[in-house]
């Protein structure tokens, strides 16, 4: 058995998403486990540069989980002959401009979502990295959620006959920063940032949407800044400037239309942070991060409206759990295999900078919808 060690410049890693999901449940985990095995024997050794911003984090990230090195400097890390791959997830407006040098040092690249600020942009990373021939993937993280993949046998399977409709629910409270502190960072909610829950989530529902349903015809949005004041890391008072929620409603192929509603300012009454209702012809399913129920067409109650009575039907206790028949890995983790695969060997990897260009198109077209309300083609760029 013979290692293939590839080294990788993790720029962003001690922000939340950076550290807790691609360094250490995904780079570490890989590594804790022995590597990525290939059919040849071979294993794939991924080798972690980290890159940030602050001297003191970084060098106690690699003191506690044992990373041999770490630096500021990001043009340094790309000029290394050892760096064969750049990873990317700090903010949004860097991103470009990160992605651009990794491409013009050779680097193959992996980078969180979106790929960039608008589709102009997404479209011209795409276009110089297919011309310089390195190898480049974006985050699809919410495919590989065990709730969505039991939801993905299902439609597979045809359980639903004709899908109807899907409705999908996320979000939660995400405190103002004054009485608690914010879960997430201020950046999040200043358009000058990068900010906004449109360009954040709706790269997302795009290829969800269209890895489970079909392609995405048109897409027609509502934005709102419900909580104007914030407070930031630092307890300053400052003006949220961008969209903290986005209430979309999109047809796909076949008539399918989907409603997503995404929010930061909604408190939780349902299972899980997200959720996605399908219903088909044929039977009905809700899933979730996690879980997933559904409904046959046979095992359908009747419901009939009486608002003199209460209800007798138990409308939860009539769905069936669909079994995980499986064992279901962190979704990151998954992904940042198949990546690393796609690079040493050329595999498969279809999530690359074109398909994450139209996840921005789609939050592109969504943020205008909902600036000039009315509804946009999916392939209508002016």
């Amino acid at each position: 058995m013979s290692r293939r060690t590839i080294g990788i410049a993790m720029n962003g890693v001690t922000g939340r998403m950076g550290y807790r999901q691609h360094l250490l449940r995904s780079i570490l985990a890989i590594r804790l486990h022995g590597g990525v095995p290939l059919a040849d024997g071979t294993v794939i050794w991924p080798e972690p540069l980290l890159i940030g911003r602050s001297e003191h984090k970084l060098a106690e990230l690699a003191e506690k989980h044992g990373i041999a090195e770490w630096t500021t400097d990001l043009h340094a890390a790309l000029a290394r002959d050892d760096i064969e791959i750049y990873f990317d997830a700090v903010t949004t407006l860097q991103r470009e401009k990160n992605i651009t040098a990794a491409i013009e040092a050779g680097k193959h690249i992996y980078t969180e979502k979106p790929l960039a600020t608008d589709h102009r942009g997404a479209l011209e990373l795409a276009a110089v990295a297919s011309a310089a021939g390195v190898r480049n993937g974006v985050v699809a993280d919410k495919i590989f959620l065990p709730g969505l993949l039991k939801l993905k046998r299902l439609v597979d399977s045809g359980f639903f006959g004709r899908v109807l409709s899907v409705r999908g629910e996320f979000g939660y409270w995400v405190f103002e920063g004054d009485l608690q502190r914010a879960q997430r960072p201020s950046w999040n909610y200043r358009a000058e940032d990068g900010g906004g829950m449109v360009l954040d989530m709706f790269p997302h529902w795009h290829y969800l949407l269209e890895h489970l349903f079909g392609e995405i015809k048109t897409v027609q949005a509502t934005t709102a800044t419900h909580i104007p004041t914030r407070w930031d890391e630092n307890d300053a008072e400052y003006s949220a400037t961008a969209d903290d929620a986005a209430y979309g409603t999109f047809e796909l192929e076949g008539g399918v239309i989907a409603q997503v509603n995404s929010s930061w300012c909604t408190r939780v009454f349902r299972d899980e942070l997200v959720e996605f209702q399908v219903d088909g012809t044929h039977g009905s399913a809700v899933a979730g991060l996690h879980r997933c129920r559904a409904q046959s067409r046979t095992a359908t109650p009747m419901p009939v409206w009486d608002p003199d009575k209460p209800s007798t039907i138990d409308a939860r206790g009539v769905w069936s759990e669909v079994p995980d028949n499986a064992q279901f890995d962190n979704g990151f983790k998954v992904q940042w295999e198949l990546f690393l695969k796609h690079v040493v060997t050329g595999s498969e990897f279809p999530w690359d900078f074109a398909a994450a260009a139209r996840g921005v198109q789609f939050a592109e077209l969504g943020l205008r919808s909902a600036r000039e309300g009315r509804k946009f083609a999916l392939t209508e760029t002016s």
